[in-house]
């Protein structure tokens, strides 16, 4: 990390924020702008939240449930506890991990998001592959375990590879969204894929 890089984000506009509002990161407010515009998390709601570390999005997602609610976090790093979260230490991309989480939402899930993002290489095609990987992976527990009408949320980095993972999210959800929130940098690749109202064909 260059001394650029550490000015650069502490004049970063959310990441002050997040410090003085005391969330873990600047992420949360990504998510909290997502679900202002596409209302994807409701009190009550059981969230499943993959790759969470360090927790800004988790913290939100509690928020958002309120007591009534659960949130399950899921990341290959350590976390921090956050009341009202439940942690699993895993890789979603390992199928031991996801029946953990079957076996922890027996009744299903009623929304899955995933901030989840490749180690950075420098080589863009190759990060935009990754990151498609990771969708597909997210998008595949979503329908193992969402509940009919369940929602998703995940980020993806814009690519050539894009068009085909939105269809995908689109066969399997009434609507079907990407979108730039504010508090993602304007220079960033990054979009987030929505899917509103699933549609459960395990049936």
């Amino acid at each position: 990390m260059t001394k650029r890089w550490r000015a650069e984000r502490r004049r970063d506009h959310y990441y002050t924020k997040a410090k003085r509002e005391h969330y873990r990161s600047r992420a949360s407010y990504k998510l909290k702008q997502i679900d202002y515009r596409f209302d994807l998390v409701r009190p009550g709601n059981i969230v499943v939240d993959l790759g969470a570390s360090p927790g800004g999005w988790s913290q939100v997602a509690a928020e958002l449930v309120g007591p009534e609610g659960k949130v399950i976090a899921v990341d290959l790093d350590r976390m921090v506890p956050i009341e009202g979260v439940t942690f699993l230490r895993g890789d979603i991309r390992e199928e031991a991990v996801v029946r953990r989480l079957l076996e922890m939402t027996p009744d299903g899930a009623d929304v899955v998001i995933s901030d989840m993002s490749p180690n950075i290489s420098g080589n863009y095609a190759y990060d935009h592959a990754r990151s498609i990987e990771l969708c597909e992976h997210a998008l595949r527990f979503a329908a193992s375990v969402l509940r009919e009408g369940g929602n998703f949320l995940c980020k993806m980095f814009y690519g050539d590879m894009s068009g085909r993972f939105s269809a995908q999210v689109r066969e399997k959800f009434d609507e079907m969204h990407m979108h730039h929130p504010k508090a993602s940098r304007e220079t960033s690749s990054e979009l987030y894929v929505i899917g509103i109202g699933f549609r459960d064909r395990r049936t």
